[in-house]
């Protein structure tokens, strides 16, 4: 391309980096599907285990797939003493996420087999991180609370020992479905910011762990999947659902950004928002404290009669996991957790058919300086 018909796209936006077989978004309608699959009926048909399955093989297990899949991917939670050590060590004032980084690269530092980049040994470090990574945030959350870490249960599914390693109490059937679902929800999402993080380090043929180090850095954002964190302070902020729209109002007369609105991508509603917005409506009912959703729904509604736009999947993310009992400050580590399975599918793709990703920058600089003339 000549200089004269150079252009720079901002932001990369609508820029094809590179072919995939996961994840489908149609922004205009809106769609997401997941190896061809939509994500409502995913989100309402399929277990987690399942879908990690679905997304890293290209198919649904059956049965007996199914059960040895889940069995063994139970069997890697556990995390060694020293993990656990580097948790305690965290600074109080260190985020969450920051521990969930580092433990990560610490794990890579104690894999024997961290620089072995073949297809089965990278598969075998998807599952083990998938594994391991809720062990990490649930220690992290209970230590941050003055609590012992709990050590996982392998009889219980994914979602459910999640949920016990975090209260110490095994959820209910709802409860464990609920959080199911949203894990599924987060797990792919095509080439956000985070995976084309991870994507542009195995690019370089390095290893496994630093393209997920990466990934962990990008999403921990307030643009990408930081903003969960804040959309919980603005309904801590907002108080009740009568404070609403005087709360938007303020907000838009000020020129502030509203964490939880708008996307890159969908124009005319994120697929996964409204499921959430169910599952966040249930929560609140089940529970009998339905006020998050009350504020939500109606800053969501003054919004949209406002600007027009729409609120994205973080939005209803928010109280789920609140309701849930996780701690506010680690929502992002959640969404992290769950992020690795997309993470490693793209990974595997890019290490199965890699080329350095390098593109250019237009150069606005000086030109022909001359050393030693002002």
């Amino acid at each position: 391309m000549s200089e004269a018909t150079e252009r720079v796209i901002s932001g990369l936006e609508g820029v094809l980096a590179c072919e995939s077989s996961i994840a489908y978004i149609d922004g205009s309608i809106p769609a997401l599907s997941l190896r061809g699959y939509d994500i409502h009926d995913i989100a309402q048909t399929l277990t987690f285990e399942q879908v990690a399955f679905l997304i890293w093989h290209d198919r649904i297990p059956n049965a007996g797939e199914l059960r040895a899949f889940s069995a063994d991917l139970a069997g890697r939670r556990a995390i060694p003493k020293q993990i656990i050590d580097v948790l305690r060590a965290t600074p109080s004032a260190a985020h969450p996420m920051a521990g969930l980084r580092t433990t990560v690269s610490m794990l890579g530092a104690m894999d024997p087999r961290a620089e072995d980049i073949s297809p089965e040994d990278n598969l075998r470090k998807a599952q083990d991180l998938t594994a391991q990574m809720p062990t990490i945030v649930a220690a992290q959350a209970r230590l941050q609370r003055g609590q012992e870490p709990i050590a996982p249960e392998p009889t219980l599914s994914h979602a459910a020992n999640y949920c016990y390693m975090l209260t110490g109490k095994q959820p209910d059937e709802t409860t464990t479905r609920t959080f199911d679902a949203m894990l599924i929800l987060y797990a792919e999402h095509e080439t956000n910011a985070s995976t084309f993080a991870c994507r542009v380090v195995v690019g370089t043929e390095a290893d496994f762990y630093s393209a997920v180090v990466a990934g962990i850095g990008a999403i921990k954002g307030p643009l990408h999947g930081g903003a969960i964190d804040a959309v919980m302070r603005m309904f801590l902020e907002i108080e009740t659902p009568e404070r609403a729209a005087a709360y938007v109002d303020e907000a838009l007369a000020a020129r502030r950004k509203l964490p939880g609105f708008g996307h890159r991508v969908y124009r005319a509603g994120d697929p996964r928002a409204s499921q959430l917005r169910g599952m966040a409506e249930k929560l609140g009912q089940a529970s009998g404290d339905d006020k998050w959703f009350a504020i939500a729904t109606a800053a969501e509604q003054r919004m949209r009669d406002a600007k027009g736009i729409i609120a994205n999947v973080d939005y209803f993310a928010a109280p789920v996991l609140y309701h849930l009992g996780f701690p506010l400050n680690v929502f992002t580590n959640v969404i992290a957790s769950t992020r690795i399975v997309g993470w490693s599918a793209h990974m595997l793709e890019q290490y199965a058919n890699n080329r350095l990703i390098r593109p250019r920058a237009l150069y606005t600089g000086h030109r022909g300086r001359k050393l030693g003339v002002n």
